[in-house]
């Protein structure tokens, strides 16, 4: 007999699971375990070379198209890197969660767990050396040199989830393959990638299973945008991996395919898609229910693919599995391509409505045309759109391991300048934090630009933070959170301390504006500690650099702005969530627990340390102070709340004996007085004795957002 959850009593209650993964760890390594030092152990041409004769080493029990399992790695590979998005830099090929639910589940994955079982003995082979996350792409990467192409590299470093992200939304469908995500034709959902549950990008029959080229480039476009892919690189992905292989639609999926994997019967053992038609397999294998190759020489690099394209023309019909693809109208094409798995027959190669849609958008046709004509220049143009598909979500290039990273910086990697110069030492330190406190900024400017810069930092794609300094360059400079005057006046007097300090060195010892930047929130704490009888020292650790304009992607930066920071009680426009969620998912970006979260905003509030200075969640008589009075305040029985008004995210703080106003304070606040867990944690640093506690907490958990992107520091 199963018990309800606390969610499924009340649905709507804020889930706090996300922030319990960052709270601890599941998986079956020791504390002691570091993936890196052991990856740098692997004999990476071993490795390779025990994939490179995997992939022609055909399996009665799941035989080889063509002979080679190659164009399946690769889209086990595309399918493993392919879920990341940069609206929130979820998703992707770290954690190797194609294992997990739900992806391993997905229909777009069809087939794809037996592509991972085939790896299973190499696997096993190395152990935790080597991760699935990692395996599966260098598989793909394998797979394509040993059918005649040269990737652009490999990075390795993905260690292995052992759970699934609940922080991923992946949509609002209750079914798979549905599509409720379109807020008008062709407009997905805000801050989702694919464009139907359960698929990876679009569905390749076209828009709804409807064969319109048109409107599929409109879905390509958007999806692949949202998953930071320009026109240049999505046209190359598609057409370099469609140059691979062939779709399998032997029959109507419907109608011979079993449950996916979660859903299969235990003795499948984690194997799903169980299929009744013919042998199961080989030439009857059923996938997407579409059938056949593109081009003529399905496991060998070349330009069949575009030139069969642009070449001849296609018309749109129902194949063999029920489902929309497209043929060629020329009859020399007919019979040109060989079976996968008969040497004696032969069949014709098809294109699929996304394909066809490469050629009938103006915009993509003028690119594959010039990929025909250059075929240096697609190639260049698939090996890094395909490296940056598979590396998207690992961030600077500082953690990636392995011979085969290359010595080129991209753009969407947000490189960072080395340090070139003698870090500052406890006496500078101390000097800086000594003249920055000497200006005319408040505690609060301090603060919240420390955090502004240090708050971008997303653990999903691990881009972002403090280092670089790029809160003071576009877009961050102008975010309407970051209040751009105040910015600016803090930043111009930093910079001016930078200035002089750097010129008065006799030594090469200089202070980076990110370090400044940092020092003086950390040096704001102290003060505010201080003021309340605590001697804390906030730890900082030098040696951050200033990345220039030339060296940040606006356009990817844009993607980092938050609707909602609930640790500065900002509340953005058009925000379709409650504020309480948005302030969980940014938590869990900055791989908060609930712990940590409930001490920051606690001790931002009692800073001031709010959006325009409000007095919003601002519990107490001494801002400025960090002080437990958020606390204490928050959970006083003598004051009642009310909304200001009906439907509205802002309370007022009433006492109950006097009838007066004494607070005001949004859902940000209310939450940690309301939400059950939240509370516990809240009475705790709002009892008597427990305030060091609390300054303690806080300020663990602001040295912990300070470092979040030193990974020079691991």
């Amino acid at each position: 007999m199963s018990q309800k959850t606390n969610q499924e009593w009340w649905p709507n209650q804020l889930s706090l699971d996300t922030l319990d993964q960052n709270a601890r760890d599941v998986g079956p390594y020791d504390d002691d375990f570091d993936y890196a030092e052991a990856f740098q152990s692997l004999d990476l041409d071993a490795v390779k070379a025990d994939l490179e004769e995997l992939m022609t080493s055909s399996q009665d029990w799941w035989p080889a198209d063509y002979g080679h399992y190659g164009p399946l790695f690769i889209r086990m590979a595309w399918h493993s890197a392919g879920t990341y998005r940069t609206a929130d830099g979820r998703g992707g090929a770290d954690g190797g969660r194609q294992r997990l639910a739900p992806l391993n589940s997905w229909p777009d994955n069809a087939n794809l767990d037996k592509a991972r079982r085939l790896l299973l003995p190499i696997k096993q082979k190395y152990g935790r050396a080597l991760s699935w996350a990692d395996l599966m792409i260098l598989a793909g990467n394998v797979a394509i040199e040993s059918m005649g192409f040269k990737t652009f590299g490999f990075g390795g470093g993905r260690e292995d989830a052992f759970e699934p992200d609940d922080s991923a939304y992946w949509g609002p469908e209750s079914e798979m393959d549905t599509q409720e995500r379109f807020d008008e034709p062709g407009e997905i959902e805000p801050g989702l990638g694919a464009s139907v549950m359960g698929l990876i990008y679009v569905n390749p029959e076209g828009p709804d299973g409807n064969p319109d080229p048109e409107l599929s480039a409109k879905n390509i476009r958007q999806t692949f945008d949202r998953m930071a892919m320009n026109d240049k690189e999505t046209a190359a992905l598609i057409a370099g991996g469609h140059t691979f292989g062939k779709v399998h639609g032997a029959d109507d999926p419907d109608e011979h395919l079993g449950a996916e994997p979660e859903a299969a019967p235990i003795e499948a053992q984690g194997l799903g898609w169980e299929n009744d038609y013919g042998t199961g397999k080989g030439g009857d294998t059923i996938t997407s229910g579409i059938e056949g190759p593109w081009t003529g020489s399905p496991t060998e690099w070349d330009m069949g693919y575009l030139d069969n394209l642009l070449e001849y023309e296609w018309a749109a019909k129902k194949g063999p599995g029920g489902a929309w693809q497209w043929t060629p109208t020329d009859e020399s094409l007919q019979g040109s391509a060989p079976d996968a798995h008969d040497p004696d027959e032969s069949v014709t190669p098809m294109m699929l409505t996304t394909d066809v849609a490469l050629k009938r958008d103006p915009d993509y046709r003028e690119i594959i045309e010039e990929f025909q004509e250059n075929p240096m220049e697609f190639g260049m143009n698939f090996a890094k759109a395909w490296y940056k598909l598979t590396h998207r979500d690992m961030g600077p290039p500082s953690r990636l391991l392995g011979p085969e990273v290359p010595d080129e910086e991209m753009i969407w990697q947000d490189p960072i300048p080395e340090v070139d110069h003698g870090l500052i030492g406890d006496a500078e330190t101390d000097e800086l934090k000594t003249e920055i406190l000497d200006t005319d900024l408040t505690r609060q400017q301090l603060v919240k630009t420390a955090w502004a810069s240090a708050s971008t930092y997303r653990d999903s794609d691990k881009r972002g933070g403090a280092n670089g300094a790029r809160v003071r360059l576009d877009p961050q400079r102008d975010w309407d959170v970051n209040e751009p005057e105040q910015l600016d006046a803090v930043l111009d007097t930093l910079e001016e301390i930078q200035t002089e300090f750097n010129a008065s060195r006799t030594d090469d010892v200089r202070v980076s504006l990110a370090d400044l930047i940092v020092l003086g929130g950390n040096a704001a704490v102290e003060q505010a500690a201080a003021d309340a009888g605590y001697d804390v020292t906030v730890p900082f650790d030098p040696g951050r650099t200033d990345a220039s304009q030339e060296q940040t992607d606006v356009g990817a930066f844009e993607a980092l702005k938050p609707r909602v920071d609930g640790f500065r009680n900002y509340l953005g426009d058009g925000v379709d969530h409650q504020p309480e969620e948005l302030l969980v998912d940014k938590a869990d970006l900055l791989d908060l627990t609930a712990t940590e979260t409930t001490a920051l905003v606690g001790g931002m509030r009692t800073l001031g340390a709010t959006y325009e200075n409000t007095d919003r969640g601002v519990l107490t008589d001494t801002p400025g102070t960090l002080t437990n009075d958020f606390f204490v305040n928050l959970l006083d029985m003598g004051t009642e709340w009310r909304p200001v008004a009906e439907g509205a995210d802002v309370y007022e703080g009433i006492d109950r004996g006097t009838g007066e106003v004494e607070w005001e304070a949004t859902r940000l606040d209310l939450i940690f007085g309301s939400h059950s867990r939240l509370r516990a944690i809240a009475e705790v640093y709002g009892s008597e004795g427990e305030d060091e506690t609390f300054v303690q907490d806080f300020v663990d958990a602001w040295a912990k957002v300070m470092r979040l992107d030193r990974f020079d520091l691991e």
